[in-house]
């Protein structure tokens, strides 16, 4: 009887999430041409196309979601009997708070993905503001923070300032102007900015860049969360200020020459442990962090 490879779904998963072969590969540490050899083996047992391959990368087929589907249940219990066998599997409740700036587009499908993996730990997720988050922390109201920090201020180099003692670095992006797609600033005009409200410490950073650089700028929309400013982007609104992972369909990076300044990079960083933080919610730290890089 024919079996599906593990290591073949597992790198279907990472092409299905990373949107392409290219990007998929450092997710499984594979090259790109391995990872499509693994795909071309995948798709021979599977008797049909599971991808559908474009210039823009991959999307699955109705076979290859059917298959997502499976792969993901049989990753997640693979997962969890190599857990318990190494006394690694989690148990428990957990309070959890994430930037709503980390990786939008995914991150409803990365907490779907944590409650497959670990399906003994009960996840409580608030989405918040980092400056939110971080105060969260400190007063006990969270177990876990996911907050971002800003790199150095503007200067193009993406030298990050330090990050909070102790927390534990999870990834880097770069920060990009953003605006709709084919659209460009007219020179001397004022920008007209999407920014979020005045106690994100995105819209404050900004908004001090531009002021610094005698960027002539106003205000046109304050949305009250990032899928609200991706939507003001998408409908032409104005110029906003984002990290890459925030790019959806219909916006794109600004393009140049727009006279606006160079931008650093942020990073992601689970906060440090708080004292007396229990072994679980140390483990939880730990395995979480791995599958959120």
């Amino acid at each position: 009887m024919q079996v599906f490879d593990v290591e073949q779904l597992r790198t279907l998963v990472a092409v299905a999430e990373a949107g392409s072969l290219t990007a998929a590969a450092p997710r499984v540490f594979l090259s790109q041409s391995s990872v499509s050899e693994q795909m071309r083996k995948l798709e021979a047992l599977a008797g049909q196309p599971l991808l559908l391959r474009s210039k823009a990368g991959v999307q699955p087929t109705e076979a290859g979601e059917r298959l997502l589907a499976h792969a993901r249940r049989i990753l997640a219990l693979s997962d969890e009997a190599m857990r318990d066998l190494r006394g690694e599997s989690l148990q428990g409740e957990l309070r959890l708070a994430v930037t709503d700036y980390f990786r939008p587009a995914e991150v409803t499908r990365l907490l779907a993905r944590l409650d497959e993996r670990y399906p003994q730990v009960r996840l409580h997720v608030s989405i918040l503001k980092s400056a939110a988050i971080e105060a969260g922390c400190a007063r006990g109201e969270f177990d876990l923070g996911l907050s971002m920090r800003i790199g150095g201020a503007g200067a193009g180099k993406g030298t990050p300032t330090p990050p909070v003692a102790g927390a534990l670095a999870l990834s880097r992006e770069p920060l990009v102007w953003m605006a709709a797609n084919g659209m460009r600033l007219v020179r001397g005009e004022s920008v007209r900015l999407l920014v979020l409200p005045d106690t994100c410490s995105l819209h404050r950073f900004t908004v001090g860049l531009l002021r610094e650089r005698k960027v002539p700028y106003r205000v046109a929309h304050v949305a009250s969360g990032v899928a609200g400013l991706q939507s003001a982007l998408a409908a032409g609104l104005g110029v906003a200020c984002l990290n890459t992972s925030a790019l959806v369909e219909g916006v794109s990076r600004l393009a140049p020459p727009h006279g606006l300044p160079a931008l650093p990079r942020v990073t992601f960083q689970f906060l440090p442990p708080r004292a007396g933080e229990t072994d679980f919610v140390r483990r939880a730290r730990e395995l979480l962090a791995s599958h959120l890089r």
